[in-house]
């Protein structure tokens, strides 16, 4: 968890963890939507950019392991009787793709970056919540830590590898807004919320 932390810019506030614990319903519903949408940008990634093996091979096995995870916090969801309803998108992931560069040749780049920062996220908040959560859920959220983490590093890998230049300067820029939008009052609760407004 250590290169977690030092990779994000702040930590979850104590704020949105107790939104979490009184709104655990929400919580897993959005996680399934969560983990859906990683599986789905992954991919996205693969039909995109099949000219490199190394990406098709990371990105593969991020979708396998995503939809996994997805079909898991699925029979949670009905062991619990807790109904998949429609959630309205967190402004979080549409926050990160404002900062995505779509002129300057580095699209690719600034989109694993924002996955790396998405993984990260997921990670350090399964990581806060474990310690209050039932025996079930518990376990469950342990046992995705070191995946969520593989997929930071992955994610984090690649961008520099498949960049032109260096990409200290757009984890900053990814950083400031990361921070911005999981400290700034947010009216939705999500898995990836801000503070509780």
């Amino acid at each position: 968890m250590q290169s977690i932390h030092d990779f994000l810019p702040c930590e979850t506030p104590e704020a949105w963890i107790a939104a979490a614990l009184d709104n655990q319903d929400v919580l897993l519903v959005d996680h399934a939507n969560c983990e859906k949408k990683a599986a789905s940008t992954a991919m996205n990634l693969m039909y995109r950019y099949t000219h490199h093996s190394d990406l098709l091979s990371k990105m593969s096995q991020l979708a396998r392991e995503e939809l996994l995870h997805f079909q898991q916090v699925v029979d949670i969801m009905q062991s619990r009787e807790v109904r998949y309803v429609q959630l309205s998108p967190s402004r979080y992931a549409a926050g990160l793709r404002e900062l995505i560069d779509h002129h300057q040749g580095d699209t690719l780049s600034d989109i694993l970056i924002m996955g790396a920062f998405i993984e990260a996220r997921s990670c350090e908040r399964f990581a806060c919540l474990a310690p209050h959560l039932d025996a079930q859920l518990k376990k469950f959220y342990i046992s995705l830590l070191k995946s969520e983490a593989r997929h930071y590093e992955d994610y984090l890998t690649l961008a520099q590898q498949l960049s032109k230049k260096s990409i200290t300067k757009r984890i900053r820029d990814f950083a400031r807004r990361e921070k911005e939008l999981i400290n700034s009052p947010d009216p939705e609760f999500r898995f990836h919320s801000g503070v509780p407004a």
